[in-house]
This record gives C-alpha cells, sequence and structure tokens, in this order.
C-alpha cells in the first residue's frame, strides 16, 4: 500500500507483496513516508514466508505495508525463479544503517526497541555518538501488562523511525496491535541489529554476504536457537519454490 509520491512497481511472490527496489530506492522511499504517519516495512525472507502461510496476523501486515524489501537473498533467487526478479537484496541492517547515517542532518527522530537492556543501551550510545536524535529507547522484555506503558512511551517520543529488535512475528503483530497508537512515522524491524552493533554477535564478512551466504555465518554463532529456522525452514523454503514455479508452468 506505498502511496508516498514515488513510482514503485509492486509484485507478487508466494501471493504476497514484493517492492522492486534497490537500497538507494528504498532509502528515498522511507524518507517519504515519514511526511507521513503510521507506516510499517515488511522484510521478506524465507522465514516470513513460511509463517505467513500459517498465521494471518503476520500476512496481513506484509499485505498492508508501506515498503517491502527482498531482505533475504532467498527471496532474490525465488523472485527471479518466479518471473519477477527484485534488483538486490536490501537487508534490514543495511538499510537501516543507511537511515541512521542520514538522520543526523534529517533531524529524524529515533526510537530503539528490543534486545537485552545491556545492548540497546549500547546501541542508543553508539547513535547519539554519531549525532543522532534518539528519543527513546527500552529492552524488549516486557509482561502482556506492561505493554501498554511501552506504546504509551513510544507515542509520547513521536519517533519518525522506530527500530524494532524483536523476533517475528512478535514485531509484527505488536505493530499491528498498536498502529493507531505508536504515533510512529515509519516502524521498522531490524532483527538482531542490535546485537551486531553493539558488538555483541559478528556480521558476516562482505564476500560471505555477496555470496548469499549470510545465515550460514549466523547459524554457526547461534545454533541452537537457529538449526530450525534455517535447515528445517530453508528445505521448506526451496520445495515450496520448486511448486510454486511448477505451477506458474
Amino acid at each position: 500500500m506505498n502511496d508516498a509520491n514515488q513510482v514503485v512497481r509492486r509484485e507478487r511472490v508466494f501471493d504476497l507483496p514484493l517492492d522492486l527496489l534497490t537500497m538507494e530506492e528504498s532509502v528515498e522511499l522511507c524518507h517519504n513516508l515519514l511526511a507521513q504517519r503510521g507506516h510499517w516495512r515488511a522484510d521478506l525472507n524465507a522465514s516470513i514466508v513460511l509463517d505467513a502461510l500459517e498465521d494471518e496476523l503476520l500476512r496481513q501486515y506484509v499485505e498492508t505495508s508501506a515498503i517491502s524489501n527482498a531482505d533475504g537473498q532467498s527471496i532474490v533467487w525465488a523472485s527471479r525463479i518466479l518471473g519477477v526478479p527484485a534488483p538486490e537484496r536490501v537487508s534490514g541492517i543495511d538499510l537501516f544503517l543507511e537511515l541512521i547515517e542520514k538522520a543526523p542532518q534529517r533531524g529524524d527522530r529515533v526510537y530503539l526497541l528490543g534486545a537485552r537492556e545491556d545492548v540497546v543501551g549500547a546501541v542508543a550510545q553508539d547513535f547519539v555518538g554519531r549525532g543522532v536524535n534518539v528519543v527513546g529507547y527500552r529492552d524488549g522484555y516486557w509482561t502482556p501488562g506492561q505493554e501498554n506503558d511501552v506504546v504509551q512511551a513510544i507515542a509520547a517520543a513521536k519517533p519518525d523511525l522506530l527500530f524494532l529488535a524483536l523476533p517475528s512475528p512478535r514485531k509484527e503483530h505488536f505493530v499491528l496491535r498498536h498502529k493507531e497508537q505508536l504515533n510512529a512515522g515509519l516502524a521498522f524491524g531490524v532483527g538482531g541489529s542490535f546485537d551486531v552493533i553493539s558488538g555483541r554477535l559478528k556480521r558476516a564478512p562482505l564476500w560471505i554476504q555477496r555470496l548469499g551466504l549470510e545465515w550460514c555465518y549466523r547459524f554457526v554463532q547461534e545454533p541452537r536457537r537457529l538449526l530450525k529456522r534455517y535447515l528445517v525452514g530453508n528445505t521448506r523454503f526451496v520445495l515450496l519454490t520448486l511448486r510454486t514455479r511448477l505451477r506458474k508452468g
């Protein structure tokens, strides 16, 4: 549902919307969206596609997103197989850092939500040191009874960019539940980016990223947490891609 005075080619893969955007075009669209309020970005990867087959709220989040990127290299490859080729991977962490780099001169108000308290605190300190206007931050651990307080704190801060380092589908459900109250320009899930920026985890070298094997590097660092998602999930995704291609003829 992108409507920010920018021509965007939106196609569908696995019956989900995918915007065929480069990194530069994605940055421009994100900035255009900040002139309005209440938008969110969808990050299409193999895991999101598979989960959206069974999670109606997650599907709704993707369908109503103002920008839907090929966040995983698997989506780029699948889009080419399915005849709607994405121009490149636009990973959440890279787009996140592009927006942060431009935030000081633009004066964008930034709120950071998620990860451990020490991790998000370190990221906030880092960004403030770069001249970013961080209007608030908090960790990703709260009880259901505390959720309204979390939402009210975000709304009071009036962020242009709300970055959520929460797992899926928790972050998508959170945004949909509170989309009217958050008062954010653009909500943006960033996965484990806070852990990387704080130094708790290392990101794959650039050559591994370019080969589309960043998931392998992440798996080596967190094998227990990512075993099911990557080994089982990636196999299911490959089979889904092949079945979808065969149905298209």
